[in-house]
């Protein structure tokens, strides 16, 4: 059954997240603090058996200039500077093996593939810690300092992703022109804020982004991870207005509406943990060009390898066969 709205209401459904005031300014002064630290990329061969694929270990400066691990692939016998994808990861995951995710690598562009601090244990490995003071939250990384924009978790995962290009852009294998950004569900998000906080990729692609529109979310989802936030606020009853402040700071359609380049996002009708209306929410407030695709007959896995597909032939087209 689907879960949310038809197809037709979503093409008209607009959501009422709203930025609030000093949105940039947090921002811009919340990137200027990273900045302030060397970006610092080390990278380290891995030795793996593939033929074809070189693979290096890779460490940056994130948030507070803290390290953050990420894994490198690139064609083995390329020549020159290459197009390159940076990729985040789902809820709950980390950069996973050596041997993963070798599909961008093998389609000849550079990849590089961020660790997601504090996560990497609930589907796939992940090394980066979360150098963050605890606080009362419900297990997750969803409540994690939720009650100021200063200290919410969210706010060291972006910077770190908007870091890992930076780290990227370092990199001699890597065309500086001709970098996207690419995630799905939580990696999605990431995307979406890079986003709208960079002026500088070729292509964005999103797939059923998560972190997008948090009064839909919340009204009409009972699935992890957003029922952290439900489950946290049953408890904390009075918190209400500040955790709803902290998260406009944070949503995919605040970050949308600033964003420019080229973009491809999918959706899935009968999605519970990240609904189509919360996807379609930061779409319509895409501000640069854009296309989605939905899956009628899905759940939160999208298109799967067919969003993969669609995501190849979006970045040849936009960032120019490797």
């Amino acid at each position: 059954m689907l879960t949310d709205l038809s197809l037709d209401q979503l093409a008209t459904y607009r959501s009422t997240q709203t930025a609030p005031g000093g949105f940039d300014e947090f921002w811009a002064g919340t990137l200027a603090e990273a900045a302030a630290h060397d970006i610092d990329v080390r990278l380290r061969a891995v030795p793996t058996g593939l033929k074809t694929i070189s693979t290096y270990d890779v460490t940056f400066r994130g948030y507070a200039g803290q390290d953050v691990s990420g894994w490198l692939r690139v064609p083995t016998h390329a020549t020159g500077p290459l197009p390159a994808v940076v990729q985040y990861v789902g809820y709950g995951g980390g950069r996973g093996h050596e041997l993963e995710n070798l599909l961008w690598a093998s389609a000849g562009f550079a990849h590089l593939q961020m660790d997601t601090r504090g996560q990497g244990s609930g589907w796939s490995l992940g090394v980066t810690p979360d150098e963050a003071t605890a606080s009362p939250q419900v297990p997750g990384v969803m409540t994690r300092g939720i009650l100021d924009p200063a200290t919410y978790y969210y706010r060291r995962m972006f910077t770190d992703a908007v870091r890992a290009v930076d780290a990227a852009r370092s990199l001699e294998q890597v065309d500086n022109d001709r970098i996207a950004v690419l995630g799905g569900s939580q990696g999605g998000g990431n995307a979406l804020a890079v986003a709208g906080l960079r002026s500088d990729l070729a292509a964005v692609v999103a797939f059923v982004p998560f972190l997008s529109d948090f009064p839909r979310a919340l009204r009409v989802t009972e699935s992890y991870p957003y029922k952290e936030i439900i489950d946290y606020l049953v408890v904390h009853r009075t918190e209400v207005e500040q955790v709803h402040r902290t998260l406009q700071f944070f949503d995919g359609v605040n970050f949308a509406g600033r964003a420019t380049a080229p973009a491809l996002f999918s959706a899935a009708l009968r999605d519970t943990v990240c609904p189509p209306s919360t996807v379609f929410g930061s779409y319509h407030e895409y501000g640069g060009e854009k296309q989605i695709e939905v899956w009628e007959y899905n759940g939160h896995e999208g298109g799967a390898i067919l969003d993969e597909q669609k995501a190849l032939e979006f970045l040849r087209t936009r960032l120019g066969d490797p």
